[in-house]
């Protein structure tokens, strides 16, 4: 939470406070401790990768970007719903010219679909009266009130474009899901690697800065036994000549830890949807060596084959295709529509109304309506289409799924070639810090000079930095195994 705050507030940048020459009879320095692979930090200070995590899920605008694709899908199902919508409609006619009430037509008709069988069950009430009214549609003075149904026995029975519609668009739902979790493994990848270049530089610099520190000790304690006869007034050029070697470096690195910063603050949002800037002072954590094992590649391989938001997407692309290939070929059944509606006089209610006006068998309304195209090239063509994007999109999932593996494996075994460089970087490491000890020691003895200690320390800062950078790269790859997977190292949301 502090570290949040401290995000918060402006940051000011703070130039880094290299040593001052002092004179004086120091001694050079014996042990490096400052070039040690462990090196206490401020915890207060430490911006960390979960810190990172946290805002970049609940703030980043492509995270919440992402989110927008489930409410899309959602919106285009709420769509496909609208085609089981009642529907109510009326129309209003009339014609009266010259004292004549030629025709005073009055239709209304609720229309209700229903999910089986394509069925629409219809209700109306239609009053045509007038002196020219079409004798087949001419209804009592009071109407007419129907109820029926229109069944489709052919085309639309098993599936229409209505039922098409709404199935295919509660699968795109699956798609969009996986859509939004891809493109958040990708926003988090981008960060995570963002954040490790940052560690990189940041520990460039910072040994870089102690080995100025190193030399400039070493530089004042040469000069002044020089000044005193103890030492070859050489030796104090050579020294200097590392001090400003590394000065020069110390200030390059600089540039590149604030442009890594700036980099990664580029994934740093507030509340407010407002950019927010790491400050000077914050400094990366401390990578804790957390191997992958056999197991873990195991099950991140099931998880991927499983579950890979690719392959989510694709098997719902093929499920949407399986059902348009569906009703494309319900499309080459011929249209046969059969519809049944029974009548009554408009105030059938009324008790006085003869019984034989009532709803019955007898007072009905029939249709049969029938289409069918010779030929069929259009829907043949359409259902060809279909089916040629089925098997398009089969063969692609079939090599993604082979694609991921092999990324999974390919980074999985990068990582076990990081591993095993760390360990012996760390023994080579060990090693040279000996040989520097040893050095120092000889030249304490006069067996020695400034160039060889300047030497065994440039290498053992090279090593270190080496070190670093390995584990940057591990960790990058780390994260990388686990967006092949589908999934990401550090848990969000």
């Amino acid at each position: 939470m502090l570290l949040l705050a401290a995000l918060a507030s402006p940051a000011h940048a703070q130039n880094p406070q290299l040593p001052s020459q002092r004179s004086g009879l120091e001694r050079a320095p014996l042990q490096t401790t400052q070039l040690d692979a462990v090196r206490p930090v401020d915890t207060a200070k430490v911006f960390s990768l979960q810190n990172l995590a946290e805002l970049v899920f609940a703030n980043h605008p492509i995270v919440k970007q992402a989110a927008l694709l489930s409410d899309e899908a959602r919106s285009q199902v709420l769509q496909a719903r609208g085609g089981f919508d009642p529907k109510l409609g009326a129309d209003f006619h009339r014609k009266q010219f010259g004292g004549t009430d030629y025709y005073n037509n009055w239709g209304n008709e609720l229309k209700i679909p229903l999910w089986p069988g394509g069925i629409d069950l219809k209700a109306s009430y239609d009053r045509n009266v007038g002196t020219y009214v079409n004798p087949e549609g001419r209804t009592p003075v009071n109407g007419l009130a129907g109820v029926g149904l229109s069944i489709p026995i052919g085309q639309g029975l098993l599936i229409d474009a209505r039922r098409s519609t709404l199935r295919q668009a509660k699968i795109m739902q699956t798609a969009a899901e996986a859509d939004r979790v891809k493109q958040i493994n990708e926003v988090w990848l981008q960060a995570a690697k963002d954040y490790w270049n940052w560690y990189y530089a940041y520990q460039q610099a910072q040994l870089i800065r102690e080995g100025v520190a190193l030399a400039d000790r070493r530089f004042q304690a040469t000069a002044r036994r020089a000044q005193i006869g103890d030492q070859a007034p050489i030796d104090s050029v050579e020294a200097q000549i590392t001090v400003q070697d590394r000065l020069v470096q110390a200030a390059q690195l600089q540039v590149e830890v604030q442009n890594a910063r700036l980099v990664l603050s580029n994934h740093l949002w507030s509340k407010d949807g407002q950019p927010m800037e790491l400050p000077a002072y914050a400094a990366p954590q401390t990578p804790v060596r957390d191997t992958v094992s056999r197991q873990e590649y195991q099950r991140l391989a099931d998880l991927a084959a499983a579950s890979h938001p690719t392959l989510r997407k694709l098997g719902a692309k093929i499920s949407q295709l399986g059902i348009e290939e569906r009703y494309r070929r319900e499309l080459l059944k011929p249209k046969l529509n059969v519809s049944a509606t029974l009548i009554s006089q408009g105030d059938f209610y009324r008790p006085e109304v003869p019984g034989y006006y009532d709803f019955g068998w007898a007072n009905h309304k029939v249709g049969v309506d029938f289409a069918f195209p010779l030929f069929l090239r259009a829907e043949r063509g359409k259902l060809q289409y279909a089916r040629i994007q089925v098997q398009e999109t089969m063969l692609e999932r079939q090599q993604s799924q082979r694609t991921i593996a092999t990324q999974v494996g390919n980074v999985y075994n990068t990582l076990r070639a990081y591993d095993q460089q760390l360990t012996l970087q760390a023994q080579t490491v060990a090693n040279q810090r000996k040989l520097l000890q040893a050095e120092l020691a000889k030249f304490e003895l006069g067996e020695s000079t400034i160039f060889l200690i300047n030497a065994r320390e440039s290498k053992l800062i090279e090593l270190r930095i080496k070190q670093e950078s390995l584990r940057a790269s591990y960790e990058k790859a780390r994260a990388e195994l686990y967006y092949y997977a589908g999934t990401r190292s550090v848990a969000g949301e």
